[in-house]
C-alpha cells in the first residue's frame, strides 16, 4: 500500500529545477482534484439530495410506540399467570377421583378435541403458509435459523436450574415443568395443600383481572401496529390480511362441518340438529367475541336438544377451560404462521413439541381477554421467533377471535351431547 507524503514535505526538499517543476504540477493537479471532488458532490447533491426520514417511515416509527408497550406488558402477566393457572388447573383434576367416569370420560374427549383442533391448525398452515403473506416492516429482520432437534438440549432447556430465574426470562418450558410438579404433588399432598392451592387461585384471579387490564390497552396497540405497516407498505398489505384471515376461517369450518360432524355420526347424533339449537349461542359468541358470554344460552340449548342438567352442569364449564377448539386451532396456525414470515422453518419435531406445549399451557385460562394471545405470546420465545411479530396478527386478531370463539361454542356442545350419550342420558330433542 502506498504511502502519501505532505505536499510541505516536497516543498522543503525541492532543490532542483525539476524537482520544483514536479511540485508545480502536483499542486495543479491537487486543485484540480478539490474543485473536481466538489463538482461532483454539488451534482450529486442537486441529483440526489441527502435522504431525510421520510413522512410515513417517521409516522410508523411513532405509532409503533403503542404496540411496544403493548409486548412489554404482555411480558410483565406471562410467568405468574402460567404458573398459578397451570398450578390450580393440575391439582384440581384430583377431584375427578370422585366425580368417577363422567370426569374420565371428559377428560379423554377434551385431550382427543385438543390434539385434532391443534393438528388441523398445523397441517393447515403448513399447505397454506399464510405467513409467506404477512407484512413484515423492512427494518426488522430475524437470523434465528431452525436446527435439528437434539433430544440432550432440549432436556437441558426446558428442566429448570431455577425456577425465579426462568420467570425472570419468561422461560415458558421450565415454568411448565415446574408448574406440573409443583401442581401433582400439591393433588398428591390433598388437604395439606388446600390453603396453597386457594391462595394460588386467587392469583389467577387477580392475574386474570391484569390481563383485563392489559387487554385495555390491545385497541391502541391494534392501530400502533396496522398504521406503522399501512404507512410504510400501503394499503395492498390488507391483502395479505385476507388471505390470512380466509385461511384461518377454511379451517375452522373444516372442523366444525367435517370433523365434528364425523364425531357426532359416530356416536349417533343429530348434529345439524344440534347446531340448530345452539345457532343463537354461536352468533352471540361471534359477536361479542366471548365463548363464555354465549354459556348460559348453551346451557339452554343443550337442555332442550335433550343433555340433562346434571350432566350440562358439569360438562359445559369444564369445557371452557379444558376444551376450547377454535383456540386451540389458532395457536398452531398463528405461531408457525409467525415463524414462516420470519423464515423460520420449523422442523417437525420442533412443531409437534410446540403443540404439547400448547395442550398443557392453554388449559384453564378461558376467563383470560384474548387468551390465544397471551400463551402465543409466551411460546414464541422458546421457539425464537421474534415477539415483534405478534404485532402483525394483533391487528386482525379481533377478527379472528369472532370465528375461534363460536367455534368453542359449538365444540363444548358437541362434548356435553357426546359424554351424555355415552352415559346412555341422551334424551330425544324436542322438535
Amino acid at each position: 500500500m502506498g504511502v502519501l507524503f505532505p505536499v510541505e514535505h516536497l516543498r522543503e526538499n525541492a532543490s532542483t529545477e525539476k524537482s520544483k517543476s514536479a511540485l508545480i504540477t502536483i499542486e495543479d493537479a491537487l486543485k484540480q482534484s478539490a474543485e473536481i471532488n466538489a463538482n461532483y458532490k454539488y451534482l450529486e447533491n442537486k441529483i440526489s439530495p441527502q435522504k431525510k426520514p421520510d413522512a410515513p417511515t417517521s409516522i410508523a416509527t411513532q405509532m409503533k410506540i403503542f404496540m411496544d408497550i403493548f409486548m412489554l406488558l404482555i411480558k410483565m402477566i406471562i410467568a405468574p399467570l402460567v404458573f398459578s393457572v397451570l398450578v390450580v388447573g393440575i391439582a384440581k383434576l384430583g377431584d375427578f377421583k370422585s366425580v368417577g367416569r363422567i370426569g374420565v370420560k371428559a377428560l379423554t374427549y377434551f385431550i382427543c378435541a385438543s390434539l385434532i383442533s391443534l393438528l388441523l391448525g398445523l397441517v393447515l398452515v403448513n399447505l397454506l403458509r399464510p405467513g409467506d403473506y404477512l407484512p413484515l416492516e423492512t427494518n426488522v429482520t430475524s437470523d434465528v435459523k431452525a436446527t435439528a432437534f437434539k433430544l440432550n438440549d432440549f432436556i437441558a432447556h426446558v428442566i429448570p436450574s431455577s425456577i425465579i430465574k426462568s420467570m425472570a426470562e419468561n422461560e415458558i418450558l421450565p415454568i411448565v415443568i415446574f408448574s406440573i410438579f409443583f401442581g401433582i404433588a400439591a393433588a398428591a399432598v390433598r388437604e395439606k395443600s388446600k390453603i396453597v392451592i386457594d391462595a394460588l387461585e386467587g392469583v389467577s384471579h387477580i392475574m386474570f383481572k391484569v390481563t383485563g387490564y392489559v387487554m385495555a390497552f390491545a385497541p391502541l396497540a391494534v392501530f400502533g401496529a396496522v398504521s406503522s405497516v399501512v404507512a410504510v407498505k400501503g394499503p395492498s398489505v390488507l391483502e395479505g390480511y385476507a388471505y390470512i384471515i380466509g385461511s384461518f376461517y377454511l379451517g375452522l369450518l373444516f372442523f366444525i362441518f367435517v370433523v365434528l360432524f364425523i364425531v357426532c355420526k359416530s356416536f349417533g347424533i343429530r348434529y345439524f340438529k344440534l347446531l340448530s339449537n345452539i345457532k343463537e349461542a354461536v352468533l352471540l359468541a361471534f359477536s361479542t367475541t366471548s365463548s363464555e358470554a354465549a354459556m348460559p344460552k348453551t346451557f339452554e340449548a343443550l337442555e332442550k336438544f335433550g343433555c340433562p342438567s346434571k350432566i350440562t352442569g358439569f360438562i359445559l364449564p369444564l369445557g371452557y377451560s379444558f376444551n376450547l377448539d377454535g383456540s386451540m386451532m389458532y395457536m398452531t396456525f398463528a405461531s408457525i404462521s409467525l415463524a414462516q414470515a420470519y423464515g423460520i422453518e420449523m422442523s417437525w419435531a420442533d412443531q409437534l413439541t410446540m403443540l404439547l406445549i400448547f395442550m398443557l399451557t392453554s388449559k384453564g385460562i378461558a376467563g383470560v381477554p384474548r387468551a390465544s394471545l397471551v400463551v402465543i405470546a409466551s411460546t414464541m420465545t422458546a421457539f425464537k421467533i421474534p415477539e415483534v411479530g405478534l404485532g402483525l396478527i394483533l391487528g386482525i386478531d379481533h377478527f379472528l377471535d369472532m370465528g375461534r370463539s363460536a367455534t368453542n361454542v359449538v365444540g363444548n356442545a358437541v362434548a356435553t351431547a357426546v359424554v351424555s350419550k355415552l352415559e346412555g342420558s341422551l334424551e330425544t330433542p324436542s322438535s
